[in-house]
C-alpha cells in the first residue's frame, strides 16, 4: 500500500529536500522551502506488463502543414511568428500591473471577433466573472463573442473543456492559481502548478486548441516556479516595461513556431494596450540632439531593426566607490566599457559617476550597443554632444578593438528612413560588400579613435 511521506520542495527552483531548511543551497533564496506530501511505493521498475508496440513513422509525412490562426493583433502576431498555432502552448510572464490579463482579454477578444470557428475561453483564477466584465467594458470590448469562467479547480476545467467542440484558444489567468485535488500541497507550489500544466497541455495538444498560460514572477522577474514549466511549453513570452512608462515589450524568449527575441511594443492607454507599428520613431519622438552624453543606437530585436536613444551622464563623486546606475542595459558590460576606455584610451572616468539609462523602458541585450554607450559615455564626459543625425553601433572588445556585428543593412536602412544621414560603425572589411545606403559612413576600427574625435572637436 502506498505510504504518504512529507518532502521539501523549494518553490523558486524546485529542489527537494528531506528536511526543512531556511535556504535552498541550490539557487540560494531563503524561506522558499514547504513541506509536500507525496505518494511514495516501492520501484519495481518495468518488469511484468509489457507496453504497448508505438508505430514509427517516416520524418517526411504526407501531412500539410496546419494554418496559423492570425488574432487581427499584429504586434502580438509578429511575436509568437505570425499567429497561433493549432494545439500549441504559450506561457507569458511579466511583473504585476504590466498589463497581462489586458493583454490576453484582448487576443481572446480579437480572437472572437474574427470569427474563430470555437471562439475563445478565458478562465480567471485571480478575478471574478464581474470583474473581468468590469475590465472588458472599460476597455470597449464589453460585446466580445469570449467565453468567461472563474474557476481554480482543474478537474473541473478539464471536464469542461473536453465536452463538447473544441475552442479554438483557451486562456488560463493564472496557472499559479489551479490546483490538482489529488495532490496535498495547496496551489502555487512546485508540484501543483507542474500538475496543472502538464493536463492542460495535454488536453490543448489532444484536441487541437491553442492554450495561452499566464503565469506569476519572482523578484528577479523570472517566472515562478520550476523552470520545467519552460520546458514544457512551445512559446515563453516576456511583457517587459517600466509602471511609470506607456511603453510595453511583449518578448518571445523561446519559440518552437518562429524566431527567439522577437518583440513587439505597446502603448497603455486608458482603453487597453495599443499597437506601435512603428516603434523607432516612437522611442525618439523626445529626443534633443543638443545634449552632451545622448547617443542613438541602431538595434535589432529578433528581425526587427529599432533605432533608440541611450543617455549617459557623469558627474564628479565625492571620495569613495564612483556609483554606477544602469537602466535597460548589462551592469558588467557598462564595467567592461569603463574599463577599456580607462586601460585602452587613457580616459580617467574612475573619478565619476555613472548614470546609464535607455530612453523609453526598453532593454537591450546585444552586444552591438558597446559602440554606442562608449559614445555616450566619452560625449558626456568631454560635454561634447554627438551629431544629431548620425547612429551608432558596434562590439568592443577587450583590446579596444570595435568588431562587426549583423545584419548592418538592417540598421542602416531603418535610420535612413528616420532621416539620420551619418552612421558610426564597425570595420566593414576587406571581404565585406559596402552595404547599399544613403548614409555617410564612419568607420573606425579602434576605440581610441572615438575618444579622438571627440577631443579634435572639444572646445577646451
Amino acid at each position: 500500500m502506498a505510504q504518504a511521506a512529507a518532502r521539501y520542495v523549494c518553490q523558486s527552483c524546485g529542489t527537494s529536500y528531506t528536511r526543512w531548511s531556511g535556504r535552498c543551497e541550490n539557487c540560494g533564496e531563503w524561506n522558499t522551502i514547504v513541506e509536500e506530501i507525496s505518494r511514495q511505493s516501492a520501484p519495481k521498475g518495468l518488469t511484468g506488463k509489457r507496453g504497448r508496440h508505438i508505430a514509427l513513422q517516416s520524418l517526411a509525412g504526407t501531412a500539410r502543414d496546419e494554418p496559423r490562426r492570425a488574432t487581427a493583433i499584429a504586434e502580438f502576431d509578429r511575436v509568437v511568428g505570425g499567429g497561433l498555432v493549432k494545439g500549441s502552448a504559450l506561457l507569458i510572464g511579466g511583473d504585476p500591473g504590466i498589463g497581462k490579463s489586458t493583454l490576453v482579454l484582448q487576443v481572446a477578444a480579437a480572437l472572437g471577433r474574427g470569427g474563430a470557428a470555437g471562439g475563445a475561453i478565458y478562465i480567471s483564477g485571480e478575478e471574478s466573472i464581474e470583474q473581468v466584465r468590469l475590465r472588458a467594458r472599460r476597455m470597449g470590448l464589453g460585446q466580445a463573442p469570449v467565453s468567461l469562467a472563474a474557476a481554480t479547480s482543474l478537474r473541473d476545467i478539464v471536464a469542461t473543456l473536453d465536452s463538447g467542440g473544441p475552442p479554438e484558444l483557451v486562456i488560463v489567468d493564472s496557472i499559479q492559481t489551479m490546483y490538482v485535488d489529488n495532490l496535498d500541497s495547496a496551489p502555487g507550489t512546485v508540484a501543483q502548478v507542474r500538475a496543472s500544466a502538464a493536463e492542460l497541455i495535454r488536453l490543448a495538444k489532444g484536441r487541437g486548441f491553442s492554450l495561452l498560460l499566464v503565469g506569476h514572477v519572482t523578484k528577479e522577474g523570472m517566472i515562478a516556479g520550476p523552470r520545467v514549466l519552460e520546458h514544457m511549453v512551445d512559446t515563453v513570452l516576456y511583457f517587459e516595461g517600466e509602471r511609470s512608462h506607456q511603453f510595453r515589450i511583449l518578448r518571445a524568449v523561446k519559440n518552437r513556431f518562429g524566431p527567439a527575441n522577437e518583440i513587439g511594443v505597446f502603448e497603455m492607454t486608458d482603453a487597453g494596450l495599443a499597437e506601435v507599428p512603428n516603434p523607432s520613431a516612437l522611442f525618439l519622438a523626445e529626443r534633443h540632439g543638443d545634449v552632451s552624453g545622448a547617443t542613438v543606437f541602431a538595434g535589432i530585436e529578433g528581425s526587427r531593426p529599432v533605432l533608440v536613444e541611450i543617455q549617459a551622464l557623469l558627474a564628479p563623486s565625492p571620495p569613495g566607490t564612483p556609483r554606477r546606475a544602469v537602466v535597460g542595459w548589462d551592469n558588467a558590460r557598462l564595467a567592461m566599457v569603463l574599463a577599456v576606455l580607462e586601460a585602452r584610451c587613457g580616459l580617467a572616468l574612475g573619478g565619476y559617476d555613472v548614470y546609464l539609462n535607455v530612453a523609453g523602458g526598453l532593454r537591450i541585450g546585444e552586444p552591438a550597443a558597446d559602440l554606442a554607450v562608449a559614445a555616450a559615455l566619452v560625449s558626456s564626459r568631454l560635454d561634447r554632444p554627438v551629431p544629431a543625425g548620425m547612429v551608432v553601433f558596434g562590439e568592443i572588445g577587450l583590446g579596444g578593438e570595435v568588431r562587426a556585428v549583423g545584419q548592418v543593412e538592417q540598421r542602416l536602412k531603418e535610420a535612413e528612413k528616420l532621416g539620420f544621414t551619418d552612421a558610426l560603425i564597425p570595420p566593414l572589411g576587406g571581404r565585406r560588400k559596402s552595404p547599399a545606403s544613403g548614409l555617410q559612413l564612419h568607420p573606425i576600427d579602434h576605440l581610441s579613435k572615438l575618444v579622438e574625435r571627440f577631443a579634435k572637436q572639444h572646445p577646451g
